[in-house]
């Protein structure tokens, strides 16, 4: 008898290789089933899980990535939100699909996260979408907005010929890393009056240099994690190399293969903090506006 031939319990010799492919697909495809709907449980579950009350770091941005819908093929936004705990650690708050970035969806994330349990935000770095500012402090009114310096770096030199890019980027690192406030608008000014030829680079300074004097309220160590988004940038570099390979059929599928991702980050920052934490802790007690909020929320760790 061959090996797809079996004898039945009347003695007959029937072939069962039909039933055996069924069997090597169907088992698997079963699991697959299984384990599909167990991360999309698990997803749902990390999506409406309680944060905490305070997080004195928070980053906001958004990717893009193509979905099928119906009747085409459209770039989506995924919103992504990075925080950063009162011991330093990390963690993505959250992913939300929509059809572009704009001001009222990121206030009905931000309203979410209330929901969620977050009672007070310390600093909010952002890029530049018009009115997300005003909508991320109407939610959480007592967080400073911060402009990320990095993206204003790149708006200004779309205005700059390709040739002196070297020369202005050198010259905007001597106004925020510059060793205080007096000396970054001394710099400030040497700046307009260099490259009045190229208003356009200006204006963008000038329509945002509150998002530069402010970093001056703070250490240098505080200001380094918050003048730049390059936090949840990096986090977003690490979506694109699973979501650039192709079309998505729709959202869940987008938010599956993320949240798979996340889970691979979480085990990469298991037991980690920020370097120096500590010390970025205790310089942030001694600020007026924060002291006493962030005592009061360490009882909650």
């Amino acid at each position: 008898i061959s090996s797809t031939k079996r004898s039945n319990k009347r003695g007959e010799t029937v072939d069962v290789s039909a039933d055996i492919t069924r069997t090597k697909f169907c088992e698997p495809c079963a699991a697959k089933w299984r384990c599909e709907r167990y991360i999309i449980h698990e997803l749902a579950a990390w999506q409406r899980r309680p944060l905490k009350k305070f997080y004195p770091f928070v980053f906001v941005d958004c990717l893009y990535v193509s979905i099928r819908t119906e009747y085409e093929t459209k770039s989506h936004a995924i919103y992504t939100i990075l925080a950063y705990d009162l011991n330093g650690r990390k963690d993505i708050l959250g992913l939300w699909v929509a059809e572009s970035e704009n001001r009222h969806q990121w206030m009905q994330i931000f309203d979410e996260l209330k929901v969620r349990g977050i009672e007070d935000v310390g600093f909010i770095s952002m890029d530049g979408l018009p009115g997300l500012e005003e909508g991320a402090s109407a939610i959480f009114p007592n967080a400073v907005i911060q402009r990320c310096i990095v993206h204003l770096i790149r708006n200004s030199m779309r205005y700059i010929p390709q040739k002196k890019y070297k020369a202005f980027t050198t010259h905007l690192k001597l106004i925020y890393k510059a060793p205080n406030k007096k000396a970054a608008l001394l710099e400030f000014e040497k700046f307009k009056e260099q490259w009045a030829e190229y208003p356009g680079a200006v204006k963008v300074w000038e329509s945002n240099w509150k998002h530069v004097e402010q970093l001056y309220n703070y250490t240098e160590a505080i200001r380094k994690i918050m003048y730049t988004t390059n936090s949840i940038e990096s986090v977003n570099s690490s979506f694109r190399k699973v979501t650039n390979k192709g079309t998505f059929p729709n959202e869940t599928s987008v938010l599956k293969i993320l949240y798979l991702r996340i889970l691979e980050l979480y085990d990469k920052w298991s037991g980690k903090s920020y370097s120096n934490w500590p010390i970025i802790l205790n310089q942030m007690i001694l600020i007026e506006d924060l002291s006493e909020r962030i005592l009061y929320y360490q009882q909650f760790e």
